[in-house]
């Protein structure tokens, strides 16, 4: 499904956790900018109950369940309509897995939008949530991955390597920005090397002196085009060496958002997510939004 045959809809995750509200807030503004819907879901957990188990009354604990549920959604509405008053909101609670919910809808949809991780959910080692990885890795339209501070100035940072998913991250960049009146700035490392390995002045006389143009000529041809359909967009390029997960958490720090893909030059197929881009969910000081491959 293209971008254009998508509903003009945005999915958000609610889970009554500070990070879900967090989300929540991000969709609606993000909605307010660009005349879309609101649609706010949350899934009745009942796994702590063992759904009523041998000594509680199954039909009183789901009524317990869903009158919680119901609150989070009221509370979630609430929300968005004082972020973004005029945009239309519709809640919808079910019995599930959030994740696979949220993947699902992201087949219709043109973006979601979760928390970096909720309430009873247990983080991976790298902070990220479980709900957040699951719908990341499978999710089939951009996901933005709410968390770190929420600014209304700084530029959108676009991580590019060539690949062609890059190349989806960064029309997605463009019209961020474009949608924010913010410059973009556009990343470039050559190398999944770690910190420091090809600056050391040993190793750079052993690399051909042709490369760094060479890489240049990589972003240029990533971002052309681009700047003639968006010319509203100022663009700033910054190609480095190496580490370009350390690289893009830092321009975190200043950004409203970064955009990335979710499996690049480095990647394998096998892999659910490419390192960079869950480094990036996990440790981002602002949102992030995940580009998906393509079908």
């Amino acid at each position: 499904m293209t971008s254009s045959e998508r509903t003009n809809l945005i999915a958000v995750g609610a889970d009554g956790s500070a990070s879900s509200t967090a989300a929540v807030a991000f969709a609606a503004e993000m909605a307010g900018r660009r005349g879309a819907d609101l649609q706010i879901v949350h899934s009745l957990d009942f796994a702590p109950y063992g759904f009523g188990g041998p000594y509680m009354d199954a039909g009183g604990v789901y009524e317990w369940v869903e009158e919680g549920g119901k609150k989070i959604l009221a509370d979630a509405e609430k929300t968005a309509h004082d972020v973004a008053p005029s945009i239309t909101v519709q809640t919808d609670l079910s019995i599930g897995s959030s994740a696979q919910w949220l993947v699902d809808l992201s087949e219709t949809v043109r973006w979601v939008v979760i928390g970096a991780s909720g309430a009873g959910k247990a983080a991976t080692a790298l902070l990220l949530g479980n709900t957040a990885i699951s719908v990341t890795a499978h999710a089939k339209c951009p996901v933005v991955v709410v968390r770190g501070e929420a600014r209304d100035s700084g530029p959108v940072v676009v991580g590019v390597d060539g690949s062609e998913t890059s190349k989806r991250a960064v029309a997605c960049a463009f019209e961020e920005a474009s949608f924010r009146a913010a410059p973009l700035v556009a990343v470039h490392v050559w190398s999944d090397l770690g910190p420091g390995l090809l600056e050391d002045p040993r190793a750079a006389e052993l690399l051909p002196k042709s490369l760094e143009e060479e890489e240049r000529v990589v972003l240029a041809e990533s971002l052309a085009g681009y700047q003639e359909q968006y010319p509203d967009v100022a663009v700033e390029r910054h190609v480095y060496v190496d580490n370009p997960r350390a690289r893009l958490v830092e321009w975190s720090k200043q950004a409203q958002l970064v955009v990335v893909g979710s499996r690049g030059r480095g990647g394998f197929r096998g892999m659910l997510l490419g390192s960079t881009s869950n480094t990036l969910a996990a440790e981002s000081h602002s949102p992030v939004m995940v580009v998906r491959p393509a079908e």
